[in-house]
């Protein structure tokens, strides 16, 4: 994978009877700041659920709030409960889940008392293990359908107003409106998509919970072909399955006066668009890689996105050159040793320095540190040529212990720069295996 660590598009096959009010602000406050934590583009936010402490994917790609990846800690009590069914971008079969209503959701002082759940069930959907983070759920259209979101991405915070008045002044003098239309309960924006010769005119779901920079839909661009210079990978995990389609470059992409020069696209494959139903005209998606470049501020009341660059605007589109991605495969037990400098006894280790005489006092603990395995090998790839395998477990990136990386810190060193020498140590079936390759740019 890229810049990325998961792709998701949900769409659920329910009629709703009924349509939920939604967030609102208490305390008579006029504005609610909500922190964040960005993982691998992904904004991550802390909701409370039924009293239940959790975390949830800000997702603008999805219609409806989920639930998912409870563990046995997480007691979350459910009323009105109905089933339904799910599918979703991958090569899977449809699957079941519960609809839950009247719940309650609490992010700071921003409140919704009557909030519907969509709980998935299948226990092998599971997000935290690309993410490298615990999500329990992604919250999406009603989060964002009462009140201007403001989010900056510079500063890990979403602010809510409780009128667009509130930052009328700072967006006219600074920000670009740019109307969107809001269908099926998502945003979707025009755009212009450069491929060599190629102009498109491309309206795009924009799509939060996507951390590439751009889909688009090849049986969506008619006669334009796929730029010729463009690699098979391995796209991400939907709800349905994994995705894989192709990586290229395009010549540019344009929001209005904002120009992207040569940003990275995604060509997901038409089986795993197959059977989805999709709004009139869609071609693609525009994720997170993108809007991280901005301050931006969503009514969609107004149905208009507000655009301010940030210092992220001028960051380069960089990607995996190594051709591995890698999952979070939970946690282990580490022995470490560390130095008490207290008094000394018979049984500690004394060595001379100079004129003085040292005594250290070694003593271990054991704590939980993560665990990470290769979940895809592109074909052809460095670590493909190297003789890595999917499932090998990664115990040494560089001669460090691997478990003192986070999973986005590991991928970071994967795509920093063509030519940069990689040394992996894993484990495969107990045994130990070194290998070492230098990061190879394609496209």
């Amino acid at each position: 994978m890229l810049n990325r660590i998961f792709t998701l598009f949900l769409f659920v096959w329910v009629s709703f009877a009924w349509t939920q009010n939604g967030f609102e602000i208490k305390s008579n406050r006029k504005k609610v700041t909500i922190p964040f934590k960005l993982v691998n583009n992904l904004i991550v936010v802390p909701v409370n659920v039924n009293g239940t402490n959790l975390n949830f994917l800000l997702d603008t790609g999805v219609s409806e709030t989920l639930l998912f990846s409870l563990d046995e800690t997480e007691q979350v009590k459910f009323e009105n409960i109905e089933k339904v069914r799910f599918t979703g971008l991958g090569n899977k079969e449809p699957f079941e889940g519960l609809k839950s209503s009247n719940n309650s959701l609490k992010i700071e002082d921003f409140v919704d008392l009557n909030h519907t759940l969509y709980i998935v069930l299948d226990q092998d959907i599971n997000i935290s293990s690309q993410v490298g983070f615990p999500i329990n759920g992604i919250l999406g259209y009603h989060f964002f359908k009462n009140n201007p979101i403001e989010i900056k991405y510079k500063r890990n915070k979403i602010i809510v107003y409780d009128t667009i008045a509130r930052v009328s002044k700072k967006i006219k003098k600074s920000y670009k409106k740019i109307p969107i239309s809001i269908e099926e309960n998502k945003p979707y924006i025009q755009s212009k998509v450069f491929l060599s010769d190629y102009e498109l005119n491309a309206k795009l779901l924009v799509d939060t919970g996507n951390s590439d920079a751009l889909w688009l839909f090849q049986e969506k661009m008619g006669t334009i072909p796929i730029p010729e210079d463009n690699f098979v990978d391995f796209l991400g995990k939907g709800f349905s399955g994994n995705i894989n389609g192709k990586r290229a470059r395009l010549t540019s992409f344009v929001i209005d006066e904002f120009k992207f020069k040569k940003p990275l696209i995604s060509f997901p494959d038409s089986l795993a668009t197959s059977g989805i139903s999709m709004v009139e005209n869609r071609i693609g998606s525009v994720g997170s890689e993108i809007m991280k470049r901005f301050n931006a501020v969503y009514d969609y009341k107004d149905k208009s996105i507000y655009l301010n660059k940030n210092d992220n605007f001028i960051l380069p589109f960089n990607f995996n050159m190594s051709g591995l991605d890698v999952q979070h495969e939970g946690v282990q037990w580490v022995k470490e040793a560390y130095e008490d400098m207290s008094t000394a006894t018979s049984s500690q280790v004394s060595f001379e320095s100079g004129d003085n005489k040292v005594v250290r006092n070694l003593k271990y603990k054991f704590e939980l540190k993560p665990s990470y395995s290769i979940l895809n090998i592109r074909k052809g790839s460095p670590a493909d040529l190297a003789g890595l395998k999917e499932g090998d477990v990664i115990i040494k990136i560089n001669s460090n212990f691997a478990y003192n990386y986070t999973l986005e810190e590991i991928k970071d060193i994967l795509k920093s720069e063509e030519g940069k020498t990689i040394t992996l140590e894993v484990e495969r079936k107990g045994l130990p295996i070194k290998v070492k390759f230098q990061l190879k740019s394609i496209i």
